[in-house]
């Protein structure tokens, strides 16, 4: 049987920049994955925000991939017309006591190599959005929305052009290594038949279900498998006229950024993600997207404030996503983790775990660091 080159678990918008990557260096390249179509989970169930990179850790993957990706990200959705806008966001204090905690940002920004975060007083930050409340807050002018399902349909379409495939509904039954590389069995989940093929190289890319399939690795040490942790977040739309044009973030919660107003290309206020731990829930069991509207509720008091005109009654579910993280509540968020031979001993395996936000902005960036580990 001959050796695909590359093969790729996951066509969410990580694992089509990586087949993109590969396929243009000239590797024979197939994704395979579980759903009917790219990006169905993590990459589609966001707020499609090209982020700036001020949140993390200085010296992190998410740090280090944030900022060069936005970069990246910029200049191919300007080459090929994908829809996005450079919109920029406001990051405001709604007390005096919360300055501090827009201090640590500024910090931890510039020594994450961002230079261009704004202070600005309560007046100056009403300036530019009148309807807001703050005592103060930062301005961020590198963020931006992006249409992410134009990104990924262009991804994918680079990635096949040059030379690489994509099997959807075929999940990963188990990997075995072979002489020279790795024997994939997998079931069609339409058909429920069984195929083996053997690749040189394995990239684990598959978002929520990235631990699932490296436990069917064999020979892969559990101790290279971090523990998996689902962070919900539900989002809800607002009717009527919209008063922004920025994207308006409060200061960051536990698990997440808080819950933030953002835009679609529309103009469209979207509001959330708030964070509801699902910590008894495997994905391989299925995932539960529906939203409840009453945790619109506590919305309505989150939101105002920062928007104390938020009307009553006007927030209405609309989706959610899943995060898979690996820290859980009240932990110190994790950072990316992506392991090589060097890590774990098994040449031309590369698993990547908690690829969660920024993994939009950082899927370039993500995908050069992966071409870099490739022989």
């Amino acid at each position: 049987m001959e050796k695909t080159a590359c093969v790729i678990a996951g066509a969410g918008v990580v694992g089509l920049a990586i087949a993109r990557k590969m396929a243009m260096r000239g590797f024979e390249t197939l994704v395979l994955e579980a759903e009917h179509m790219i990006g169905t989970q993590t990459s589609s169930r966001n707020s499609e925000v090209i982020h700036a990179g001020i949140y993390y850790e200085p010296d992190s993957l998410k740090a280090r991939f944030c900022v060069e990706g936005k970069e990246r990200l910029y200049a191919y959705v300007q080459a090929q017309g994908i829809p996005h806008k450079r919109c920029g966001k406001l990051i405001v204090a709604t007390s005096e006591a919360q300055h501090s905690a827009l201090d640590k940002i500024v910090a931890r920004a510039e020594a994450c190599g961002v230079h261009d975060l704004q202070r600005l007083s309560a007046a100056e930050a009403q300036a530019l959005e009148s309807s807001i409340r703050c005592t103060a807050a930062l301005f961020s002018p590198s963020t931006g929305i992006i249409d992410s399902h134009a990104l990924m349909l262009s991804l994918q379409g680079d990635a096949e052009n040059h030379g690489a495939t994509i099997a959807f509904n075929t999940e990963i039954l188990r990997v075995e290594q072979i002489d020279g590389g790795f024997s994939i069995t997998t079931r069609d989940r339409e058909s429920g038949e069984e195929f083996t093929l053997e690749a040189e190289r394995f990239i684990n890319a598959a978002g929520l279900g990235a631990q699932a399939i490296a436990a069917s690795i064999d020979g892969l040490a559990p101790e290279h498998i971090p523990a998996l942790h689902l962070a919900k977040g539900n989002y809800f739309s607002a009717s009527g006229k919209n008063p922004f044009s920025h994207l308006i973030y409060p200061v960051p919660v536990d698990g997440g950024l808080g819950v933030h107003l953002t835009l679609d290309l529309n103009g469209q206020m979207r509001f959330g993600p708030d964070v509801e731990w699902l910590e008894q829930v495997a994905p391989q069991t299925g995932l539960d997207y529906s939203v409840d509207p009453q945790r619109g509720d506590s919305f309505y008091a989150a939101i105002r404030q920062y928007w104390p005109e938020l009307p009553d009654g006007v927030l209405q579910a609309t989706y959610s996503g899943i995060r898979p993280k690996l820290s859980g509540s009240g932990e110190t968020a994790a950072d990316f983790r992506i392991s090589g031979s060097d890590d774990h001993g098994i040449t031309g395996l590369i698993n990547l775990f908690g690829i969660e936000s920024p993994g939009l902005t950082s899927s370039l960036a993500i995908a050069a660091h992966i071409s870099t580990l490739v022989k």
